[in-house]
């Protein structure tokens, strides 16, 4: 059995929570959280943007902290989970690895490429694995790209354009605190940024260009270049003022005998596809791809199982691995220059 410590209760603690009771022969023994109302089993207050509303939760058997160096001290955790504010991920990992658990982080890694260095060579010296939360190749239409473009059937790749746009959450707190979340750089963009990485390997150089808000990136467009000259690749990212579309992302990828497509939005509350999974094949062919429910709970099911597969094998996850969730925060670190510096220059 392997026994797994959640340590932050948010909705994204919820959402985790709820997705190891579907993993066989893994259990949720001890969560750590500061809101001891929460830690009752009372969820009520916890809202997302998907899957579930916070409800009464019977946590008989669940050891329950409200301090980390106590949930470390008194239970024999596998896995330590983090789901904290991005600005504590760091502080919570270092501690967890120190006393040899394995490690899951949400993203972004941390606000400091610096801390994600000092993050996965802690894992390399306690000879940990250390995963990050970077759920998006498990979408369905993130898995089916991935899965196309890495199998080769299509021929090589040869680039692609990424969007992710959402209505300024103006009901979270800190959202566009430097020091606390980063803003849509690091709370949205990140996702984009880690999957170019996993496509593509990494960016020599980008070009941004865009708007800021309270000194960071609030809506921009960059263009990637890459040791391979022959990739062309885009991103599309920020916030927008009107709340009517709450959240856009999308893809369209080339590769040498095909092209894929794919554009979701959620307009006045409901969300549609705008393009659905689509392959444009080489016989002039415009190919509708059906991938199933998506359901996002099932993405994070599978992100997790990864990470449990990760643990039980004590071999690094392909895709969550600390060295490419660490180059997803260099690659935002990257834009974030290009864009203060054109600023500067203009």
């Amino acid at each position: 059995m392997i026994e797994v410590g959640i340590v932050g209760l948010g909705f994204m603690g919820m959402i985790h929570y709820l997705s190891y009771q579907k993993i066989p022969g893994v259990r949720v023994a001890a969560i750590c959280e500061t809101n001891e109302k929460r830690l009752t089993g009372d969820w009520t207050d916890i809202k997302g943007n998907f899957g579930p509303a916070g409800e009464q939760m019977d946590l008989s058997g669940v050891a329950t902290f409200t301090s980390l160096d106590e949930m470390l001290a008194s239970t024999k955790l596998d896995v330590v989970d983090v789901t904290l504010p991005p600005a504590l991920h760091a502080q919570a990992t270092l501690k967890a690895l120190a006393a040899g658990k394995h490690v899951f982080c949400e993203k972004p890694m941390s606000l400091s490429l610096a801390e994600c260095q000092r993050m996965s060579a802690a894992a390399k010296a306690a000879d940990r694995r250390l995963c990050v939360g970077h759920v998006l190749p498990f979408f369905p239409e993130y898995a089916w790209a991935y899965e196309a473009a890495t199998s080769g059937r299509y021929g090589a790749l040869r680039g692609g354009a990424f969007r992710r746009v959402i209505s300024n959450p103006a009901w979270l707190t800190n959202y566009w605190k430097a020091d606390q979340v980063g803003g849509p750089l690091f709370d949205l963009h990140v996702h984009d940024a880690h999957f170019i990485r996993l496509l593509f390997g990494m960016p020599s150089s980008v070009v941004s260009r865009g708007r800021t808000r309270d000194g960071l990136p609030e809506f921009w467009h960059s263009f990637f270049s890459f040791p391979n000259s022959d990739y062309v690749v885009e991103a599309t990212s920020g916030t927008t003022d009107q709340q009517g579309r709450a959240f856009n992302h999308g893809f369209e990828i080339h590769l040498e005998r095909a092209t894929l497509l794919f554009e979701f939005s959620v307009l006045n509350g409901q969300g549609a596809y705008l393009c659905p999974p689509t392959i444009l094949d080489e016989n002039g062919n415009a190919e509708r791809v059906e991938l199933g429910s998506g359901d996002p709970m099932d993405a994070f099911a599978a992100e997790l199982r990864n990470v449990i597969e990760s643990v039980r094998k004590n071999q690094e996850s392909e895709i969550l691995n600390g060295r490419l969730a660490e180059d997803a925060v260099k690659i935002c670190d990257m834009e974030a220059a290009s864009i203060a510096a054109s600023r500067v220059a203009s």
